[in-house]
């Protein structure tokens, strides 16, 4: 499977893995940013990995068992981190993007170039289908879905004509009603569409919701949490996080610092791929990086 992790230099200078250290990747993926990671910290460190998806897992574990490193990997979806932590970690990391099998699986139903069953699940193992989803939804509670994760003004009218049509099982039915109902405006739509889809069906803000409530717990002092995030519901969510975490205690009277702030922020802004990785790369374009560091 041809794979180019994101923001690869970035990642390993912002995280600083070192020698011996304890690394999570929470989204394992094909393996990409974990190779990188694990040639770093060496035979004495220690890396585990987890990945809501069987096949990737699989594939990324072919590769990482071929160097000097403890692995661990576990079947998981990285809302699961805490359950693998048995003493504090020097990193976590989660990259929330799509891996590339993802994509260019179309049996998977992730994408809308060719008719596939409409799954969208990353762990085939379990859950429903985006198909199961939709038509256990009600009009207006699909159309609240298409509005929250999809961020569509139009949701309610997309809604509806998924709701009056036949079984939309398919990517190319799904992708019918979307242009029955948005017309030469369809292909910018289609893609928030199924955004909002299978960021539902996998509960991906909700898993990044329990991610970065429990992080911050697994972590040794000096250590470091860093996430990618792929579009702006998950980087507010991260933006947010980080900086509650790094802002101080004050005295609602005196307005003066109670307790120093635990962390810091290490990335001021979020860290984006440069003209020419996007160039190499172009799923990598809406990456962002943020990168938070225990300083205490």
């Amino acid at each position: 499977m041809q794979h180019i992790p994101v923001l690869l230099k970035e990642v390993i200078e912002l995280l600083d893995p070192r020698p011996g250290e304890m690394v999570i990747d929470a989204t394992l993926g094909l393996g990409g940013h974990a190779e990188a990671i694990i040639r770093v910290i060496g035979s004495n460190g220690k890396f585990i990995g987890l990945d809501a998806d069987e096949e990737n897992l699989k594939y990324a574990g072919e590769k990482l068992k071929k160097l000097d490193c403890l692995v661990e990997l576990h079947h998981l979806n990285f809302k699961d981190v805490a359950s693998v932590v048995k003493s504090p970690v020097n990193i976590i990391f989660a990259d929330l993007g799509l891996s590339s099998p993802h994509l260019d699986d179309t049996e998977r139903g992730f994408a809308f170039r060719e008719d596939a069953s409409l799954d969208m699940r990353y762990d085939r193992t379990s859950g429903i289908t985006a198909s199961e989803l939709i038509s256990s939804l009600k009009e207006e509670e699909l159309a609240n879905v298409l509005w929250k994760y999809g961020e569509l003004r139009t949701s309610r009218r997309i809604a509806k004509i998924i709701k009056e049509s036949d079984k939309v099982d398919t990517t190319f039915k799904l992708k019918e009603c979307i242009e029955k109902s948005a017309g030469y405006k369809a292909k910018h739509i289609i893609p928030q569409v199924f955004q909002a889809l299978r960021i539902a069906v996998n509960d991906e803000l909700g898993s990044l919701e329990t991610l970065l409530s429990q992080a911050p717990d697994l972590i040794k002092p000096g250590g470091r949490i860093g996430v990618i995030s792929f579009h702006s519901l998950e980087d507010r969510m991260v933006k947010q996080a980080f900086k509650k975490l790094s802002e101080p205690e004050i005295d609602p009277v005196t307005g003066q610092i109670v307790k120093e702030a635990p962390f810091e922020v290490l990335t001021k802004k979020p860290v984006i791929p440069s003209d020419e990785e996007v160039q190499e790369n172009p799923r990598a374009r809406s990456a962002k990086f943020r990168v938070l560091a225990y300083s205490f």
